[in-house]
């Protein structure tokens, strides 16, 4: 006999699924599973909850309610499913519900005693009773009928309504009658947990009162429930009873919110993620762990539900103080106010290093919530909680240096999980020998021996969910140039006539890079005319939005003038910061950071700007939706290029993918874009002890140096220091030593032995005397930035820009991209190097001056790069080699030799655009040379790529805080105006190409 498929065989597999998980259901028989409860228990159509059941559960769970006082104790209850509004009423019954309900009973000698009645056992489960039940009809104003409800103890928990597909619906049409059913008899709903809508092949779950686009997924179950079947293992896997208990009783916050309380439970990573921290405090077994959570997918809520079930439940930790660590004050404050928004009693913040000293002293059990940077000057050993947890949040950021010491020091032998967005394992190209590759590995301080994460939720999952969109990426970097050479080489000998040889090939290595080649007028004509045309043909019909990314501050004022001539002051925004010192181009765009809040709030709206143009703000933890498009003209790679593409792929309805233009070739070769492997964790692991003992021997061997020598703070220990490594043979062999010293130290930081053994110290006066010997040997400083404008001003007359090639296809930036990128192999961007490598061989490069190579030859020699092979590197020394790079052979001395430029533009900086934030000239003098004194110590500059390398540019921002914050109190200049850090940054690096 054949059966039509129809929304009552959804039902009766749900049902049968659910009896098989231990329910007593009732309807599978296709009848009405309600009636058979509804005459058992008399219960009467208006009522939701079955009182006679629940009498019958109370006495059982309840050693002082009886059959002569029960029916008083109901009738109280009935009474607390009167509310006006449905998330106050659920509010209070979730009270009853985990903490049980007060009841005043009559002792015999006549005494009254108020006592908490439980409603449920959360303890043994099997003392409570679960039934499945379909066709549950409630009638009130209105009648209602969910399909199908799950009652514990009488108590309506989970709603269900279900769809087929068959009948031409789906699960969405399922919650656009869940929420009228929440509307028309909101008394049901007032004991819910969680709503589930769900079809023929899909099922979604929202808390009550979620609106439709927090109905989510359970796509993840444990190996008990995993099923072939994807809807049938998430009921399995949601909807057991041990889930379901744990559910209700542990993972529930509810949120104050500007249009009135929100109900939230945890996404199945959160939930998963959660218990694997629980257990792993509950064994202890291990002490770390690493949480690698996909962005969007709600790592402040997992680092919540965590600290609230290590604060609450005693069979995990008895009385555990917490700790959440943020890496910015503006991280900071947005938890802060999320933790003032929730329903999270025991918590408090660190308000400054003093008061996080006291709270570790004190040790309360309670969450404290803390920047990395207090830790900088908080005692060792003054723990006063023996049970202390560390959650740290974007994990990969901070916990590499000097302050993750100072933690580990202070909180000795605490707990620590880390928690990341992005991938945390940088590939051998990046670190080019093993030791280099656990330094820039974060599983070496958050993941035992063997273990990879103890939690981890993919980009593709995140995109398989619906949390994150896929991004697609389109090559338009390819440009037709029409290069003068004679007179390129013309007028350039004829403007810098006065250099020698040398000093004209330092100036070209200097001077001309990608960042120049992107500021030529022509290309960057060529660049805002393809961004008009694609923003007016598959953008904004959409009412979707974009941003322009751009390698510099010039360059973006260039892309903001085009764009603003061709679509109007309204619809084009450049955000950045500039100084009195800039060239009025820059300066025209100037916002402070007041304005640019109310840019920022006007773009995620449907009204102007409908384009940006930045440089390097908004590119981390700017979340808009309307935003689809990035125009990409800087290279980013690892973290930083998963973090824009993360600004692209926030969902909106509508909305089905994020967008990149490429105009740099950063996808020409995804390998390179993105480059992580999974070797340099076993290395990490196994090794760290080793790497101590080598640091150890190489201070003592740089001591020995100076072995005679005070090795105090005084101008005679200093000076005496300085002469003995000014000759040979002690000068390179302190020089190389030391180089050693510093890859060693940032590989085993942080470490609470360096500070307890001493190490610190002593590596502390090693940099300061190495900084002195420097600054000894670096020579006067270059007046660099006149000669930029001119180099620019030759390229502009020389060059043109003829066509940018289009006919790339379009990739998919998603699950084959960003879940395996090693094993990638892109047909289409193979062929495009072959084509690029060809056109190398026809055109080889002239060289016959291996000392000084012209100005012509090294711009054909980076468009070539541009077009085809390696010049995904952003690295102007990187970009600008040619084959002839031995016979060069620059030495790093030369590259470090323009940091007084660097020192000299942080200066001016703190005179003209900050002066009300100084004290005296004096003091800005003092701030900038210990900056790029702190840069010269603690930036390793020795590899391939350490430029845009994500340690590098965390390590600059640990800088400013340490110099600004700790040691001169100019925290004012990073707190109001974040693009203060962005500058400074710019000079640092780009001073030291």
């Amino acid at each position: 006999m054949t059966a039509i498929p129809s929304e009552s065989g959804v039902e009766r597999s749900l049902l049968s699924w659910l009896d098989g998980l231990g329910w007593e259901t009732h309807g599978q028989d296709g009848g009405r599973g309600a009636n058979v409860l509804d005459e058992a228990y008399e219960r009467d159509s208006h009522e939701v909850i079955y009182w006679n059941l629940l009498a019958e559960q109370v006495i059982a769970l309840n050693e002082d309610v009886t059959e002569e006082n029960v029916e008083k104790f109901v009738s109280s209850l009935r009474r607390d499913l009167d509310a006006e509004n449905l998330m106050d009423g659920n509010r209070a019954f979730y009270t009853l519900l985990t903490k049980g309900k007060t009841f005043s009973v009559q002792r015999d000698d006549g005494t009254t005693d108020t006592v908490y009645v439980d409603l449920i056992d959360y303890e043994n489960p099997e003392n409570n009773r679960f039934h499945a039940v379909n066709q549950f009809s409630v009638s009130r104003e209105t009648t209602i009928r969910p399909d199908v409800n799950l009652f514990i103890n009488g108590i309506p928990l989970v709603t269900m309504e279900l769809k087929s597909l068959a009948q031409d619906n789906d699960w969405h049409d399922a919650v656009r009658d869940l929420k009228q059913y929440e509307e028309d008899v909101p008394r049901l709903f007032v004991p819910g947990l969680f709503n589930v809508a769900a079809d023929t092949m899909e099922l979604r779950y929202g808390a009550v009162g979620a609106p439709t686009e927090f109905y989510e997924p359970w796509n993840d179950a444990p190996e008990a429930y995993q099923d072939d079947n994807a809807m049938r293992q998430a009921v399995k896997a949601l909807c057991n009873r041990e889930t379901l208990l744990d559910l209700v009783k542990n993972f529930v916050f509810y949120e104050r919110r500007a249009g009135g309380d929100a109900k939230i439970v945890p996404r199945y990573m959160q939930y998963y993620a959660v218990n694997r921290i629980l257990d792993r405090v509950r064994r202890g077994e291990h002490k770390r762990g690493l949480i690698w959570h996909t962005q969007g997918s709600g790592k402040s809520f997992t680092m919540l539900y965590a600290a609230e079930n290590l604060l609450s439940r005693s069979s995990v930790a008895r009385n555990p103080q917490v700790f959440v660590i943020v890496d910015t004050d503006k991280l900071n404050s947005q938890m802060r106010d999320q933790l003032a928004n929730l329903s999270l009693e025991q918590w408090t913040e660190a308000e400054s290093i003093n008061h996080l000293q006291e709270l570790i002293e004190e040790g309360s059990s309670q969450l404290v919530l803390t920047t990395i940077q207090k830790f900088e000057d908080v005692d060792p050993d003054v723990q006063g909680n023996d049970e202390v947890v560390v959650m740290s949040d974007e994990a990969h950021r901070f916990m590499e240096g000097g302050l993750g010491t100072r933690l580990d020091n202070a909180l000795e032998g605490a707990y620590h999980f880390g928690f990341t967005g992005t991938p945390v394992q940088e590939g051998k190209r990046y670190a080019p020998d093993e030791r280099e590759q656990a330094k820039r590995n974060t599983m070496r301080e958050f993941s035992p021996e063997g273990e990879d994460y103890l939690h981890r939720y993919s980009v593709k999952q995140g995109i398989d969910d619906g949390l994150i969109l896929p991004v697609y990426f389109t090559l338009r970097h390819e440009m037709e140039w029409a290069i003068d050479d004679a007179g390129l080489d013309e007028e350039f000998e004829q403007e810098f006539r006065g250099l020698t040889t040398d000093e004209k090939r330092e100036a070209i290595r200097e001077n001309v890079n990608a960042t120049t080649l992107a500021e030529i007028e022509p290309r960057v004509e060529k660049a805002v005319e393809e961004i008009d045309a694609h923003y007016d043909e598959h953008v904004s019909p959409n009412g979707w939005k974009g941003m322009v990314v751009t390698p510099s501050r010039r360059s973006a004022a260039m892309y903001g003038e085009r764009l603003i001539e061709r679509r109007g002051d309204a619809e084009v925004e450049v955000l950045y910061t500039s100084t009195k010192d800039d060239p009025d181009l820059i300066k025209q765009f100037h916002t402070d950071s007041e304005e640019r809040d109310s840019i920022v709030q006007d773009f995620k709206q449907e009204d102007d700007p409908k384009l940006l143009v930045v440089h390097n703000m908004l590119l981390t933890g700017f979340d808009a939706p309307i935003l689809k498009t990035m125009y990409l003209d800087r290279n980013l790679k690892n973290h930083n290029l998963m973090q824009a593409i993360a600004r692209t792929n926030r969902p909106a309805e509508g909305k089905e993918n994020g967008e990149i233009v490429d105009f740099q070739g950063v996808f020409e070769n995804i390998d390179e874009a993105l480059d992580y492997d999974a070797e340099t964790k076993a290395y990490a692991a196994r090794d760290k002890d080793e790497l101590y003992d080598d640091l150890v021997e190489q201070v003592e061997r740089v001591l020995d140096i100076f072995d005679g020598i005070p090795k105090d703070d005084t101008q005679e220990a200093t000076s005496a220091a300085i002469e003995r490594i000014s000759t040979h043979p002690e000068r390179r062999e302190f020089k190389q030593n030391f180089r050693r010293l510093q890859n060693l130290y940032e590989a085993v930081a942080p470490d609470g032995r360096l500070v307890s053994e001493g190490i610190e110290r002593d590596y502390k006066w090693l940099s300061r005397i190495h900084v002195a010997f420097m600054r000894t040997t670096s020579g006067d400083d270059d007046p660099e930035e006149e000669m930029r404008e001119k180099t620019r001003e030759i390229l502009d007359k020389h060059v043109d820009i003829t066509e940018i090639k289009r006919d790339f296809p379009t990739y998919k930036l998603g699950e084959e991209y960003l879940e395996d990128v090693e094993g990638l192999d892109n047909p289409g961007v193979k062929a495009s190097q072959i084509a690029h490598a060809t056109r190398e061989h026809l055109h080889p490069r002239e060289n016959q001056n291996p000392r000084y190579r012209r100005l012509s030859e090294r711009v054909t020699d980076i468009v070539e790069r541009w077009q085809g092979e390696d010049m995904s590197d952003p690295e102007a020394v990187e970009a600008l080699k040619s084959v002839e790079e031995e016979v060069l052979n620059v030495e790093r001395e030369a590259d470090e030799a323009g940091m007084e430029a660097a020192e000299f533009a942080i200066y001016t900086h703190l005179t003209e655009e900050s002066r009300d934030a100084i004290e005296s000239d004096e003091q800005a003098e003092e701030v900038a040379e210990e900056i790029v004194t702190q840069f010269r110590e603690r930036v390793d500059r020795g590899y391939a790529g350490w430029r845009t390398n994500q340690q590098t540019i965390a390590e600059i921002e640990r800088i400013l805080l340490d110099v600004l914050v700790v040691e001169h109190d100019l925290g004012q200049l990073i707190r109001e105006d974040d693009g203060f850090v962005d500058d400074v940054r710019n000079y640092l690096i780009q001073n030291n190409e």
